[in-house]
């Protein structure tokens, strides 16, 4: 997160408490967090339009349970929270829906990525993508938010419920098995 919405959280969260100041306040949350939150879900389920409809969910979640938000964490840690749990929901339902078995979803997801015309990247980001496709869901989730967003173990453990040990070591599993990935197709 930039450092302007961290310094500004707690100001938005007061505005976030205030009826006469609510709705504006959530425009500027959305506004502040849909390009990040909008990343996040996306390296988890490859699909743009899945990704506006998880989005779309967890700021209407955010915006239902509002009055629910303690500030023990963070506004940025409860939205990112909200967006992984829909995402993960959301992998669950369609892997059950198709009726994919965990090999199946690896395949399903790579071949999405060969079929994704809105994401510009060289042949080597694309290959980083399916590598990070073939990790079990929380290793590629802790991957996603260590290496593209430069998350910290802390935040993430706070997300995720997690101790920060387990965290690195998903993190170093996964950085192994993409290396192996890439060592593998070469």
């Amino acid at each position: 997160m930039a450092k302007e919405l961290q310094l500004d959280d707690n100001g938005l969260v007061a505005r976030l408490r205030e009826p006469s100041t609510c709705r504006e306040a959530f425009g500027e949350v959305i506004k502040l967090y849909s390009e990040p939150l909008y990343r996040q879900i996306r390296r988890m389920v490859q699909s743009h339009e899945d990704t506006d409809d998880i989005l779309q969910n967890t700021f209407l979640k955010a915006w239902q349970n509002i009055e629910n938000f303690r500030g023990d964490a963070k506004l940025s840690t409860w939205l990112y929270k909200i967006a992984i749990n829909e995402s993960i929901s959301f992998l669950e339902k369609e892997r059950k829906r198709r009726g994919l078995s965990l090999d199946d979803e690896e395949s399903n997801t790579i071949a999405l990525i060969h079929a994704d015309t809105n994401i510009d990247g060289d042949e080597l980001a694309q290959k980083l993508r399916e590598a990070v496709a073939t990790l079990p869901e929380k290793q590629r989730l802790v991957f996603n938010m260590r290496y593209y967003d430069d998350m910290k173990y802390e935040k993430m453990s706070e997300i995720m419920g997690t101790s920060v040990g387990a965290l690195k070591a998903s993190y170093h599993l996964a950085v192994k098995k993409i290396e192996q990935y890439f060592a593998d197709s070469d």
